[in-house]
């Protein structure tokens, strides 16, 4: 199943969308959907398909979950490790050694608060001059760390507020406008293999295509069953979060991000997240 949120008779609501058509969920968001699931045990697709009106609507997803918490992994594919570590210049390579040790890179990304959809701006920094999109794929999350379902997020991060010294990595990665989500909501049931993907990812600047990169999540060095059961070691994260699981395409600085650029993340199995940039701050 497919589901998104749409505004629908003016209010949030959670939605099956099947053939670029939207069948609303009366009364719910996709947060009262996992709350449900959380309650009753049954999958929130089953709920959602239960409560669903008959009839599709032409509506737009918007953010397709507000989510309690996000949480973001570094290092988790071999390109983004050597990358960081021939950017800081490190000869012990602790970026490398994250990599390849058992303990992942886990970070708060954030709330809904720092949250947009698909087509709403993703914000660069004013104290920034090279801001990048790290796409990725990214798991919603029920009570205990139960999955919910799979969906695109651009971990928008100053790298090189992160680069001038690792200290400052929550100011990389966390202000208004840093993490997008979307299209969709894709529930197990139906993306059985999440390790089989084919992502790209393109920069668009005055009409003109700027980037152009691709991974397949092959390529992900960590289960992520596991970086769920590290992220919640000793550590309560509320039902509805979401669990960013690293990126794969490096985007360099000669192509960092400016005011107007468009961003667009693709999976096939998943959708298209695309939005453009602006200045925050």
């Amino acid at each position: 199943m497919r589901l998104a949120q749409v505004i629908w008779n003016g209010r949030v609501t959670a939605a099956i969308m099947e053939e670029g058509l939207a069948r609303p969920v009366p009364e719910h968001t996709v947060q009262d959907l996992i709350r449900v699931s959380d309650r009753e045990g049954t999958p929130v697709a089953e709920i959602a398909q239960a409560h669903a009106s008959k009839h599709g609507e032409p509506l737009r997803p918007i953010l397709p979950v507000f989510p309690s918490e996000v949480w973001a992994c570094g290092c988790t594919y071999e390109m983004s490790a050597a990358f960081r570590d021939a950017e800081h210049g490190t000869r012990e390579g602790f970026y490398a050694y994250v990599y390849r040790e058992p303990r992942p890179e886990s970070f708060f990304k954030g709330t809904a608060r720092v949250c947009v959809g698909p087509n709403q701006p993703i914000g660069i920094r004013v104290d920034s001059k090279f801001t990048a999109p790290e796409p990725e794929l990214a798991v919603v999350l029920g009570s205990k760390g139960r999955l919910i379902g799979y969906t695109l997020a651009n971990d928008v991060s100053a790298w090189d507020i992160e680069k001038e010294n690792p200290l400052y990595l929550p100011q990389s990665k966390v202000y208004d406008a840093c993490c997008a989500l979307g299209p969709v909501i894709v529930t197990p049931d139906e993306l059985t293999n999440p390790y089989r993907l084919d992502m790209t990812c393109t920069i668009t600047r005055n009409g003109a295509r700027m980037f152009e990169g691709a991974v397949n999540t092959s390529k992900l060095h960590r289960k992520i069953e596991t970086l769920v059961e590290y992220l919640y070691r000793a550590n309560s994260i509320p039902s509805g979060a979401v669990l960013c699981t690293g990126t794969g395409i490096i985007v360099k600085e000669e192509n960092a991000l400016a005011p107007g650029d468009v961003v667009t993340i693709r999976v096939p199995e998943i959708g298209e997240l695309s939005n453009p940039a602006k200045m925050v701050g």
